[in-house]
């Protein structure tokens, strides 16, 4: 959080932050009041936003916690269902001031496992994204276009439907959210955002330099003090955070949510 809010800050780009349930339920509310504070305090534009939020539960967990945006994703629900509990969370949410993200297909498992990333994709139905939207009134849609969360197989090389995606964002008039933004092309990444993408969620490419750096320094130091092996890593961390600011053309637009 503070390698990317430093950044962000640097560059003057805004930026969202998300905490999954699972991490929320590991942080616990305190922590996440931190994490909070640390976003309104910012230099810059910062959403503290719920991801996969999968009960009406997780939802009201978030809006006590002061999240300022919320997704409830009922991908793996019937269709029915996923409309009902999103309307749900829309009417909770709207009136606060609180933005709604839903998600149409499924983008695999919500782990890290490589061994399972892009296991089980279902594709964005169009028809269906057009019915959806109009029924739950959501602020913006994930959509399954190739993507998978977590780190994907060595032998796997992820490739975007881009066709599919230029297709949606015809009869879409809301701003779509990529998943699984990590481990694919720049080139594919750079050209989701010229089709509708305004939203790309970045997990495992910041995690993975994170860890790989912590690796390298522990197996040339001994030592396992902190405050002296964090900075190194967080400067890993920032790099990546600098390219994928470029990439996703937020540079400088600070001052468009102020």
């Amino acid at each position: 959080m503070k390698a990317v809010i430093e950044k962000a800050e640097e560059l003057q780009a805004p930026v969202i932050l998300e905490i999954h349930p699972d991490e929320l339920s590991y942080l616990g509310d305190n922590l996440v009041q931190a994490v909070r504070t640390a976003a309104v305090l910012a230099k810059i534009p910062v959403v503290l936003h719920l991801d996969h939020g999968g009960s009406i539960n997780d939802i009201m967990r978030a809006v006590r916690n002061g999240f300022t945006s919320v997704m409830f994703d009922g991908s793996r629900l019937s269709y029915e269902e996923n409309v009902r509990l999103t309307q749900e969370t829309v009417k909770l949410a709207r009136p606060l001031g609180i933005s709604v993200e839903a998600e149409l297909g499924t983008i695999g498992n919500t782990g890290t496992s490589s061994e399972t990333a892009g296991a089980d994709i279902i594709y964005t139905d169009i028809d269906q994204a057009i019915d959806f939207v109009e029924k739950t009134k959501i602020d913006t849609l994930a959509v399954a276009i190739g993507t998978a969360h977590g780190l994907y197989p060595k032998d796997r090389t992820p490739e975007l439907n881009l066709e599919l995606l230029a297709q949606i964002q015809q009869v879409i008039n809301k701003p779509l959210v990529l998943h699984g933004g990590s481990g694919n092309s720049d080139k594919e990444v750079a050209a989701s955002v010229g089709l509708g993408i305004a939203k790309v969620n970045i997990s495992s490419d910041i995690k993975s330099a994170f860890f790989n750096k912590m690796k390298e320094v522990l197996a040339e130091n001994s030592s396992y003090e902190p405050n002296q092996i964090n900075p190194v890593c967080m400067e890993a961390v920032q790099k990546v955070v600098a390219h994928k600011l470029e990439l996703l053309q937020t540079v400088h637009k600070s001052n468009l949510y102020s």
